[in-house]
Order: structure tokens, then sequence, then C-alpha cells
């Protein structure tokens, strides 16, 4: 659907530059939910804005399915179709961003307008008359569940169905793609989950291609197909949420991770003494990871049976991502250390990472 190459994007300034997007190449398919994460500054807001042309990158393509390829020259733009390529012309441009929708973190909402007016605002220049209005923001006000709020205005709209209003606007025109860049960050926990739920719906029930900018680990666990990680520019890591969670290759990766897990408490522990990290060889502070084949067995029960050791369970965790359950503890492991290696070497037999922690 969506397949950006070597893409790059500088933002010059008086004393140095800033390369934003660095290098970056990312496939999307058809229909699915990428997310891209990143702390503040990591690139991923402007990478979302070169893939409707709102930043204009310096170098790279991005091909669009059904629209053709674009390329990037220094700022300038080139539209490839059928082999043939030609300056992008301002038509062009308006073509491909009306097949591509956009919701912000503060909604970008006219307050002067009514929810009805707000959605309505993008039709007005698409040659439908006024019935044919009507229909369509009916419709979509239907499908963001706001039919009874299409006469108020959105100082009287909590932060959600504000959202849901931005929502219903960006798919005015019927678009095959829809970006989100950061449009959680702002509603509270409830909300949240009920925009993420009414994307999920939308692809569903659409066929939507939905790319999701966002700085919550959270976020990608509870909406996304498939994440890439961002830092400095560049793309880090990439791949299936559920391998992303299980398996994080990348420091920043495994920082994002563990912010979403219960499991980063153990910092708080061993500051707080409540937990030791010992170096002994009879006794170890370990992590265990449980990957959605290994959930559910007994696993502890049966090591501490066979070979002779005890597990004391420190923290324990459980998330569903991408509706597969994946499970982390952190215990204290103690007993002679050859039953320490064989109990070590069966969770890892079945199926389950093990991290010995030496410090916080």
């Amino acid at each position: 659907m969506i397949e950006i190459n070597h893409l790059n994007k500088t933002f010059v300034l008086k004393k140095s530059n800033i390369n934003a997007v660095n290098d970056v190449s990312l496939h999307i398919k058809d229909g699915e939910i990428f997310g891209i994460i990143g702390y503040s500054g990591a690139g991923k807001s402007t990478l979302v804005r070169c893939i409707n042309f709102l930043e204009r990158p310096e170098s790279g393509t991005i091909s669009i399915e059904g629209f053709g390829t674009v390329r990037a020259d220094k700022g300038k733009l080139f539209l490839s179709k059928e082999e043939k390529e030609k300056k992008m012309s301002d038509a062009d441009l308006r073509r491909l961003r009306r097949s591509i929708g956009m919701i912000f973190q503060h909604f970008n909402l006219l307050d002067r307008e009514t929810v009805f007016d707000n959605i309505a605002y993008p039709l007005k220049y698409t040659g439908l008359d006024r019935l044919e209005i009507q229909a369509k923001v009916n419709e979509l006000l239907k499908l963001v569940n706001l039919e009874d709020k299409r006469n108020v205005y959105p100082n009287q709209l909590s932060g959600g169905q504000k959202q849901r209003v931005a929502i219903a606007r960006a798919l005015a025109d019927s678009p095959k793609v829809l970006l989100s860049d950061e449009a959680t960050s702002a509603l509270d926990p409830d909300a949240t989950e009920s925009i993420l739920h009414l994307l999920k719906e939308l692809n569903h029930q659409l066929g939507l291609t939905i790319v999701i900018i966002t700085h919550e680990m959270a976020v990608i666990k509870e909406a996304a197909d498939r994440v890439a990680v961002m830092e400095d520019g560049r793309v880090v890591e990439e791949g299936d949420v559920y391998n992303v969670f299980a398996h994080p290759q990348q420091i920043i990766t495994k920082k994002f991770v563990e912010s979403s897990s219960g499991l980063s408490n153990i910092d708080k522990l061993i500051a707080t003494k409540a937990v030791s990290v010992l170096e002994e060889d009879d006794r170890k502070l370990i992590k265990l990871i449980f990957t959605k084949d290994a959930v559910g067995n007994a696993l502890i029960s049966e090591v501490s049976r066979n070979y002779n050791v005890d597990v004391s369970i420190a923290l324990a965790n459980v998330d569903v991502v991408s509706g597969s359950a994946l499970g982390g503890i952190i215990a204290e492991i103690s007993g002679l250390p050859e039953n320490i290696k064989n109990a070590v070497n069966f969770f890892q037999e079945h199926g389950v990472e093990v991290e010995v922690i030496h410090h916080a």
C-alpha cells in the first residue's frame, strides 16, 4: 500500500541542521494498522507528514497504491505512474491529500461551527450538492457514533467526542489511508481506549490502512499489527507487534516495552532494597518471558519439583498483545549451582526467555 524508500528530511537552522528523517525505508501493507513509535524528537511526526507531503522531503521515494510513486529531489516532487515521470502539480498534490486522511492530537476543529458543519467542511469543495453532503455527513456521524451531537459545538463535547468528529472529518473524502499523529495523547485512558477501539472498527469495516504515530507503547500494543521504532530520525527496529514485545532487540525498544509492563517496577524494588540483586552462584534474580506457546504451562512448579530449586516470585505481569498472551515474571531462584543451570535450561527448552538481572 505504502512503500517508503531512503527518505530524508532535514530542517536547516541557523546554528545546525536537524536530520529529522534519516534514510528511512518502510513497507506498510494494505489494510493494516501500522504503528510508528519514538520519543519526542525521534522524527516520527515529520515522517508521517512526509507521507502526505505536508513536509517535503529532500530525497527518497514514497509509493502509494493507486496513485503512483512520488520522488523527492532537493524539495522538488516528481510523480511516476506507468513508467512515466512528470513534475508533480498542485492538482496532483491535492488529489493525493484527498486520498489520505489525517487526525491530530488537538483535533483542529472549527470552534464556531457545529459538529455537522465541521464534518461537512471538506465536502464543500468536492462538487457535491447540499443533499449529497447531508447524506454523507449523516453516514459519517453514524460511523463514529455521534448522531445525537450533529448540532452541538466543539466546546460542548468531551475530548473523546472531539476526536471522533476529527476522525469523521478526515474520512469525508473516503480516503484509503488514515494518518493518526498522537491522536490519543491529549485524552484520558477511557477516551483513549474508546478511540483505539473505533480505529480498529474502521480498519475492519472500511479496509482502511491506518498509520499511528505515538510515544506510548500501550497504544501500539492495543491497536497496531506491526510497529517501527524510531530514534534520531532512523528506524532502528521493525516487526510484528507481538514479536517486538516478546523479543525487543534495541535498547530503546526495551525501554518502551518495559514502560508498558508492570515488570519495570523492579528498578524501584531494587532501589529500595525490597529485592536484592545477588551475584552468588546459588542464588540469582532472573526475568522470565513467557510467549504465547509457554503461557498457561505450570513450568515454575515443575522446575521446583524436578530440579530441587526454590523460585520466589517478586513481580509478575501478563499482557494481551495482538490478541495473544505475553507473560513476564521476575523471580529469585536459589539452589545448587548445577540445579539452577539445569532449571534455566529447562525454561529455555520450553520457550521461555531467561535473563539474569545483574543490576537495576
